[in-house]
């Protein structure tokens, strides 16, 4: 576990840890089913839960978190967009969008958690989310035979100014979590 902002820690703090994996996997359960249907992907917080997750656990537990939740919602309980769940959803056109989670936690963790620069903390995070559209954008197009264009219009472009939003929150409020979650460790 000793990686992020949790390097060096004691047995309490592994404690620590673990809790705080938990509950923002439930932060994502109860968050992401609350979505606005806007086409095929709907709107939903799922990405921001992410984005605060790298911060507060490091990449290695806040991929573990986003694991936790594609298992919780793959065996049915409702905790994807719009409260649906199983792994008829994961197989679905949407699928991939879910499934892209997992890199899209992976590399911005790796930024969040190897450099200090808060717009290279930006760039890591529109380049995780560009890694998500493209893993879920493909994955669209294989399940519904849709092409690039058509896909890219109902599936990235009326995401962009809101995941924008949610990367600037995301850094704002997430350097101070991380900050101040550094100091209560020490």
């Amino acid at each position: 576990m000793g990686q992020g902002i949790f390097s060096g820690t004691t047995t309490r703090s592994k404690i620590y840890i673990l809790a705080t994996t938990a509950v923002m996997t439930a932060l994502m359960c109860v968050l992401a089913p609350f979505s606005i249907p806007v086409g095929p992907v709907p709107i939903s917080l799922a990405t921001l839960i992410i984005y605060l997750s790298v911060y507060i656990l490091g990449w290695k537990m806040a991929t573990a978190s986003v694991a936790v939740y594609l298992l919780i919602g793959m065996v049915g309980l409702p905790v994807f967009s719009g409260f649906s769940g199983g792994i008829a959803k994961l197989a679905g056109p949407t699928g991939g969008y879910l499934i892209g989670y997992i890199p899209m936690a992976i590399v911005a963790g790796m930024v969040i958690d190897h450099v200090k620069n808060r717009i290279a903390h930006f760039a890591g995070l529109v380049g995780a989310t560009a890694l998500l559209y493209a893993f879920g954008t493909a994955w669209f197009c294989l399940v519904t035979g849709s092409t690039l264009p058509v896909a890219l219009s109902l599936c990235v472009v009326p995401f962009v100014p809101g995941d924008l939003m949610k990367i600037v929150i995301a850094i704002i409020l997430g350097t101070v979590l991380r900050s101040r979650i550094k100091r209560a460790l020490n």
